[in-house]
């Protein structure tokens, strides 16, 4: 059973009865199918990973035309406002990921069957990025001011190789962030709170080549590429924290005749503590450079064989008591809509940079039926999906505080 601290679960109670955050309720669960038709137009502007402007562009303008403050596009694309508390609180960042994981020319139009929304990212993060502008509407309709500010928008590169680039320059370039809350497609129980961090590699073997039969003797780079992934394939990790391997993709050679010039492999590292992550890393560039040597031995070569790694992702695994403020609000706001709250296994999300460094955040589910995430047949369910919003709202309000009514539950780290 998870429990919620008497402090916090009495912020809720306090704010349950209050007539505008019963407003602001009400407005979300009122604007459901409006914030889904938004969702879908959102989701008609093709955004891969690198090539977020477009909507980025376009998610500024709603923002700003929310009445949202100095709304920003920075250097590398991120947007990002915000909306003022009455001072003297805390600053929490709320955000969704603009970037989808398909390639541009994808048919990203929605497609309606059987009352669900068909379209390739329409629930990631179609969802997130809707959700984070109906709660802005709904925070205006019921006219709540918040005692800290509302750090409001969206951050790209979150998924595969964009390495969670957005978030990272958000936290390099701000020190002015408390909190840290990023929404994507789930259900309201759901709440993220610790980070599973990863490391990628392209890993290159080169040598000098030749026929297979006339030059039999030379170093071959796809054997070099044999002997480390049979070498990393027998690696034991410890089951706690999880820490996993994987060769991803393999290429090299010509022809069944030739000896490979090139050979290349894309690995994934991941763990859930961060020591652990760098422990297997070494272990494996060690392995991947013990191999290019042990090929050239064999055939009384020096360095015919050569090895160039390339550091192609780095994502940090960060870990948070289930007692962080953050966490605890979440909770509270999940049992306040009468859901019972589950605490995810770690995963990977914007929320693994701020965790990492020490600063509580979590990623909440924006509510709806999701399903076939990343692929072209996935869809998104409105149905009742403002339970996933309403948990969203709760949280904010819970930890800015809402002046006259509660204070702030998030502290201030300045």
């Amino acid at each position: 059973m998870i429990l919620v601290n008497s402090m916090t679960s009495d912020v809720m109670n306090v704010l349950l009865k209050n007539e505008q955050v019963q407003a602001g309720l009400d407005f979300l669960e009122s604007d459901n199918m409006n914030t889904a038709e938004e969702q879908i137009e959102i989701t008609a502007i093709e955004s891969p990973t690198f090539e977020e402007q477009n909507r980025g562009s376009v998610y500024k303008k709603k923002l700003q035309e929310l009445g949202i403050d100095d709304v920003k596009m920075d250097e590398v694309g991120n947007v990002f406002g915000i909306r003022r508390g009455t001072g003297n609180g805390p600053s929490l960042v709320v955000c969704a990921h603009l970037d989808t994981v398909f390639p541009a020319g994808t048919d990203v139009v929605a497609k309606r069957i059987d009352g669900k929304i068909f379209a390739p990212g329409i629930s990631d993060d179609g969802r997130g990025l809707a959700s984070v502008l109906t709660i802005i509407r709904a925070l205006n309709a019921s006219a709540i001011k918040t005692t800290g500010d509302l750090i409001i928008g969206a951050t790209v590169c979150e998924e595969g190789l964009g390495d969670l680039k957005g978030v990272k320059h958000l936290f390099d370039t701000r020190d002015d962030i408390d909190g840290f809350i990023s929404i994507e497609p789930g259900n309201p129980e759901r709440i993220t709170y610790l980070g599973t961090g990863s490391k990628r590699y392209i890993v290159t073997y080169k040598g000098p080549g030749g026929h297979s039969f006339g030059s039999f003797g030379t170093a071959n780079p796809i054997h070099a590429l044999g002997r480390a992934i049979a070498e990393i394939s027998s690696l034991e990790t410890p089951a706690i924290p999880k820490t996993t391997f994987n060769v991803g993709v393999i290429n090299g050679g010509t022809s069944v005749n030739t000896i490979s010039e090139t050979a290349s492999m894309t690995i994934d590292l991941r763990s859930n503590e961060q020591r652990e992550l760098v422990k297997l890393e070494e272990r494996v560039l060690d392995i991947v450079h013990k191999a290019a040597n042990a090929e050239n031995a064999c055939w009384g070569k020096n360095d015919e064989v050569i090895v160039e790694c390339k550091a192609v992702g780095s994502r940090p695994a960060g870990t948070q008591s289930e007692d962080s403020c953050i966490v605890q609000t979440a909770l509270a706001s999940t049992i306040a809509l009468g859901f019972e709250p589950v605490l995810d296994e770690a995963s990977s999300t914007d929320s693994n940079v701020p965790i990492h460094l020490g600063i509580p955040a979590v990623t909440l589910g924006g509510g709806g039926d999701a399903g076939g995430f990343h692929t072209l047949e996935e869809y998104f369910d409105p149905t009742d999906a403002h339970f996933g919003v309403q948990k969203v709202f709760l949280t904010i309000i819970a930890l800015l505080g809402c002046d006259g009514v509660s204070n702030p539950l998030l502290e201030r780290r300045r």
